[in-house]
C-alpha cells in the first residue's frame, strides 16, 4: 500500500470540480481545478463493423463530435471531454481505433484554433484478454493490439488514457453469484490487484513516452456488474454495497502505478480514489440511464470533476441525436454544479445530492461522503491490499447494519439477514494472502491460470 493517509480527510470539502491534484489537459482543461465539465461517451448504433462499412463509422464519428462542439459552445460550456471507449473490432484493428481518434482530435484542435474552446479525447482501449478462456492476461495475443491501440492513438491525439481492466473477472463473475465474499476478495485484492500492476505500469509508460495523461482504471465489469444483478433481484444490494467498496482497492493500483486522474467513470469506485489519493475523478449517475439504471444517480455526482453519461448509440431522438441529448444534460448537470461552486454553496448542494439518495439503497449509502471518507481511512491503515479489502469491507457493513438499525436506511427485510452472514463471511477470511490463495485454488482454480498473475 503506498498511500498511509487520506488527502481528503473531510467529508465536506469531497466535493465536486475540486481535487487536491488537478490536472491539466494540453488544451486548458484544469480537471480538479474548480470546474466540473461534461464527459461525453458515445458508440455506433446498431450497425455492421467492417472494413465496407468503416467509412460510414468514420463518419459517425466526426459528425458525432463536429455537432457536440458546436452544440457545447452554444452552451456556453467552458470545455468537454469525449471519451472513445472503443468496439471489440477497433481493438482488434488498432489501425480503425487509431484513424478514428485522429479524426476527431482534428475537430478539437480545430475548435480549440478557432474558438479557443478547449476539449480532449479519453482513450479507452476495450480489455480484449476476456476472450482468451481461461484469460491469459500477461501472454494473451491480444496484447500486442491493446498496446498498439495505446501506443498509437496516444500519438494521435488520445490525451486521457483508461480502460476497464478485466484481470481477475473469470473469478469474480463465479464468487458473484454465489455471493461468495471471501470469492470476491481474492479475485479483487489478490488477482486484480496483480494484474492492475502489471498493466498500469505500461500505460503509464505508453502515456509518458507520448507526453499524454495517464487517466485510471474502473472497476465497470466486477462493481458494475454487482449493481445491475442487484437491480434486477439476482443479489442482495448489501451484498452488491461491499463488493463496490472491495473493488476501490483493485482500482487505486492504477494511482500507486503512476496514473494522475481523472480515473474512469463507470465503477463507481471514484470518490474512495479521490479521498485517499487526491485525483481528480469521473463520475456517472442519472444521465447514465441511457445504458444503465442505478440507485446513485444524484449521490454519484458529490465529488465527481468530470460528470458522465456512461454510453449512447447514435440514434435520432425527437429533439436530435441520443449523444448531443446526453451532452446538453450533462452540460446543464454541471452548470449548476459550477453555479453553486462560483455562490459558495458547493457545500449545500453536495449534501441535497446524499441525502436525496443515501437513505434509500446500500449502494448509495456507501458512495455518501462521510461514508466514503470512513471507508477510505480503513483503506489507508492496511498493511497489504487484502487487508484493506476486508478493512473496508467490515467498515461499510458495519456503517450500514448501525444505519439500518436506526431507520437511517431502507434495507429489505429479506436482506436483513446477510448483514450477519456477510460478517460471518469476513470473518472467516484468512489473514495472509497465502492462505487465501491456498483456500481459493480448490475452489476456483479451474476458471484462472495462476502463471498469468505472477501466482
Amino acid at each position: 500500500m503506498r498511500f498511509a493517509e487520506l488527502a481528503v480527510g473531510d467529508p465536506s470539502r469531497l466535493l465536486f470540480g475540486t481535487a487536491p491534484k488537478p490536472v491539466k489537459t494540453r488544451r486548458g482543461l484544469e480537471i480538479g481545478g474548480g470546474t466540473v465539465y461534461p464527459e461525453l461517451n458515445f458508440t455506433l448504433p446498431p450497425m455492421q463493423v467492417s472494413e465496407a462499412t468503416f467509412p460510414e463509422v468514420r463518419e459517425i464519428y466526426r459528425s458525432v463530435v463536429a455537432e457536440a462542439l458546436d452544440h457545447a459552445r452554444h452552451l456556453n460550456s467552458p470545455g468537454v471531454v469525449f471519451e472513445f471507449e472503443t468496439l471489440l473490432e477497433f481493438t482488434r484493428h488498432p489501425a480503425w481505433g487509431v484513424e478514428l481518434v485522429a479524426v476527431m482530435d482534428e475537430l478539437c484542435e480545430q475548435a480549440w484554433r478557432d474558438h479557443g474552446f478547449a476539449s480532449e479525447i479519453r482513450l479507452t482501449p476495450n480489455d480484449l484478454r476476456e476472450f482468451d478462456r481461461p484469460p491469459r492476461n500477461r501472454t494473451s495475443q491480444y496484447l500486442d493490439a491493446m498496446w498498439e491501440l495505446f501506443d498509437k492513438g496516444a500519438a494521435v491525439g488520445g490525451d486521457l488514457l483508461s480502460i476497464e481492466s478485466t484481470g481477475g473477472k473469470e473469478v469474480h463473475d463465479d464468487a458473484l453469484m454465489m455471493c461468495d465474499v471471501k470469492g470476491v476478495v481474492f479475485a479483487l485484492a489478490v488477482l486484480g490487484v496483480r494484474d492492475m500492476r502489471f498493466m498500469w505500469s505500461r500505460i503509464v509508460e505508453i502515456a509518458t513516452a507520448n507526453g499524454r495523461i495517464a487517466g485510471g482504471d474502473t472497476a465497470c465489469g466486477f462493481a458494475n456488474t454487482a449493481m445491475v444483478l442487484a437491480e434486477k433481484g439476482f443479489i442482495p444490494a448489501v451484498f452488491s454495497a461491499l463488493v463496490r467498496v472491495v473493488s476501490a482497492v483493485r482500482t487505486l493500483v492504477a494511482v500507486e502505478e503512476g496514473a494522475t486522474g481523472p480515473d474512469k467513470d463507470c465503477g463507481y469506485e471514484g470518490p474512495y480514489l479521490k479521498a485517499i489519493t487526491g485525483t481528480p475523478i469521473s463520475m456517472e449517475g442519472k444521465s447514465s440511464a441511457c445504458a444503465h439504471f442505478s440507485p446513485v444517480g444524484n449521490i454519484a455526482a458529490c465529488a465527481a470533476d468530470l460528470w458522465s453519461n456512461e454510453s449512447v448509440q447514435n440514434v435520432k431522438l425527437l429533439s436530435g441525436m441520443a449523444p448531443i441529448v446526453s451532452l446538453e444534460q450533462l452540460e446543464y448537470d454541471a452548470r449548476l454544479m459550477n453555479t453553486a461552486s462560483a455562490a459558495g454553496q458547493a457545500g449545500d448542494l453536495q449534501r441535497l445530492f446524499a441525502a436525496s439518495d443515501r437513505a434509500l439503497d446500500p449502494q448509495a449509502f456507501v458512495l455518501a461522503p462521510d461514508n466514503v471518507i470512513a471507508i477510505a481511512g480503513e483503506i489507508v491503515q492496511a498493511h497489504s491490499h487484502m487487508d484493506a479489502a476486508v478493512r473496508a469491507a467490515s467498515k461499510a457493513l458495519d456503517l450500514m447494519t448501525q444505519a439500518h438499525g436506526t431507520g437511517a436506511l431502507a434495507i429489505p427485510e429479506a436482506e436483513e439477514p446477510w448483514l450477519d452472514m456477510l460478517g460471518e463471511a469476513l470473518a472467516d477470511i484468512p489473514q495472509t494472502e497465502s492462505q487465501l490463495i491456498e483456500e481459493m485454488l480448490p475452489v476456483y482454480g479451474d476458471k484462472f491460470v495462476p502463471q498469468e498473475y505472477g501466482l
